[in-house]
């Protein structure tokens, strides 16, 4: 995907400068004609998971990973989309790129729990920021949310919950529903996509003064030239 998003950003700048079509034109045309593609590498791959595993059988859990599936490839794609507008090396946009969401991926609270993470910078505020965070969480409560589970540990409980293992094991905050883990991540698809149309937006304005301050144009003096009274 970084390779063809840095392909795709050296072809619009070429179109750009042609003049076929606008920034905003661009940017909702990729939106869309990118969603039938991104739904079906989603759907599909998804399906196959969701079943050979035997995860929940239910179709709203079903419906709910999916959708998870699809608006955080949706999200990755803008968020390199910003990358590549920023970077203009092929080289650097992967690795800068691939770091981002190297980060976010230790942050998001699946390698440590939160309450592991340092607080400074690394908790707050990346694990908040970070998407990751709340597609854990709502993949988690999709799936045990409901369910109840028998122990066999002696001395302990006989029958548990599936919050309390989103609780206790997990650490994940149960106080609000999976389906507004899943609107966060669909607003900050949103802000991407914003966000680099910003961005491409003020780059445009900013070249013709990086261009005129790096190559300032040659002084040309003129001469007045008058025409003799007499002519001989």
């Amino acid at each position: 995907m970084d390779i063809l998003l840095l392909s795709m950003a050296s072809v619009f700048e070429r179109e750009r400068l042609n003049g076929h079509y606008g920034v905003t034109a661009f940017v909702i045309g990729n939106t869309l004609s990118a969603i039938p593609f991104l739904l079906l590498i989603s759907l599909i791959p998804g399906a196959l998971v969701y079943y050979l595993v035997g995860l929940h059988q239910g179709h709203e859990q079903f419906l709910y990973f999916t959708s998870v599936l699809f608006i955080s490839v949706l999200l990755v794609e803008g968020l390199m989309m910003i990358v590549t507008s920023m970077v203009p090396n092929f080289l650097m946009g992967i690795i800068f790129g691939s770091g981002i969401l190297g980060v976010m991926m230790l942050d998001g609270g699946f390698y440590r729990l939160p309450s592991d993470i340092p607080k400074p910078f690394w908790r707050y505020p990346l694990h908040y920021i970070s998407f990751h965070k709340y597609a854990y969480q709502g993949l988690f409560k999709n799936e045990f949310q409901g369910l109840k589970f028998t122990s066999k540990q002696l001395g302990g409980p006989a029958n548990f919950s599936g919050e309390e293992i989103l609780r206790n094991l997990w650490q994940v905050d149960i106080n609000y529903s999976k389906w507004l883990d899943l609107a966060i991540l669909a607003g900050m698809a949103i802000v991407y996509r914003i966000l680099f149309l910003v961005i491409i937006k003020c780059f445009e304005k900013m070249k013709p003064i990086v261009t005129a301050i790096n190559f300032p144009q040659p002084n040309f003096r003129f001469t007045k030239v008058t025409r003799s009274n007499e002519i001989e």
